[in-house]
């Protein structure tokens, strides 16, 4: 086998279906079940058990799994290391972060780039986390209480969370009307977060959930800004939203500290030393 045919093995195991394997690799779903095939006929063993739940490793397939991760962790530091050695503030430079984030320190993003033309600015803000061992980003602007251990960075600040609404469904209900007169935004139950069930037990016993929706943090904004029902939105969204009305306090139990994280192995290169460096001067000039 090739690393080529690992990388496969990797993504159909990480991701579960061909259809988002083929994604991660830039393939068709064909491609990926065709290659499968040949590398499984090639091993003379069956690495995947095809079930309702996606695919799943067999024996023979979780050992393969286990060794292509030593060479992808191999490949990945090897990398890391020839990037870090790089004393030029140009290249490419991948950045994770929150559409919210962004928003708030657009600023931040901008005066670097225009600071540092030659840098090529990558920049992601999905709501999965984008791997920085993996080497999928070089930083990442990440809201978390306990930063991986494989990670170096800077705490930079901390956002808080509260209990929001749009204007119009506060007038609608009330304004001073308790918690659970209001209609609530809650998360479909696929997903298995319980945390807001147990809140709205204890905050606002007997309120009518009205809408649920997928885990997308901009989706949440959306449809409390539209004036469906209320939800936590990060105080950076709701406090510079003039539509929106802040229903309950703060909950520091919610609140989360803002990192700007990357590999050891890339701490000491230019770009990425640079970029940390003035984002964080902009985001502690907001504070």
């Amino acid at each position: 086998m090739d690393w080529d045919d690992l990388r496969y093995v990797l993504a159909v195991a990480r991701e579960r279906t061909l259809s988002r394997a083929a994604e991660k690799l830039g393939a068709t779903h064909t491609t990926v079940g065709r290659r499968l095939r040949t590398i499984e006929h090639a091993m003379g063993a069956r690495l995947f058990d095809q079930t309702p739940d996606g695919y799943v490793t067999t024996h023979a397939g979780r050992a393969v799994v286990e060794s292509a991760e030593r060479v992808e962790a191999e490949l990945h530091s090897l990398e890391a290391r020839v990037l870090g050695e790089d004393a030029q503030l140009e290249g490419v430079l991948r950045v994770t972060t929150l559409a919210m984030l962004l928003r708030r320190y657009h600023r931040g993003f901008s005066s670097f780039i225009e600071r540092y033309p030659k840098v090529e600015f990558s920049l992601s803000t999905q709501d999965a986390e984008l791997s920085l061992s993996r080497r999928e980003a070089d930083v990442a602007l990440r809201m978390t209480n306990t930063p991986p251990e494989q990670l170096v960075g800077r705490k930079v600040g901390r956002v808080e969370f509260a209990v929001y609404a749009a204007k119009s469904l506060v007038e609608r209900v009330g304004e001073g009307a308790p918690l659970s007169a209001f209609p609530w935004v809650n998360w479909d139950p696929r997903l298995g977060m319980r945390w807001l069930d147990e809140w709205l037990a204890r905050n606002a016993p007997g309120a009518r959930v009205s809408v649920r929706i997928d885990v997308s943090s901009d989706s949440v904004y959306d449809v409390v800004a539209a004036g469906l029902g209320a939800h936590f939105l990060s105080t950076i969204d709701g406090e510079r939203d003039p539509s929106l009305v802040r229903i309950a306090p703060v909950d520091p139990s919610y609140s989360r500290d803002l990192w700007l994280l990357t590999l050891n192995e890339l701490r000491s290169t230019s770009r990425v030393r640079a970029f940390m460096d003035h984002m964080e001067a902009h985001v502690r000039s907001l504070a």
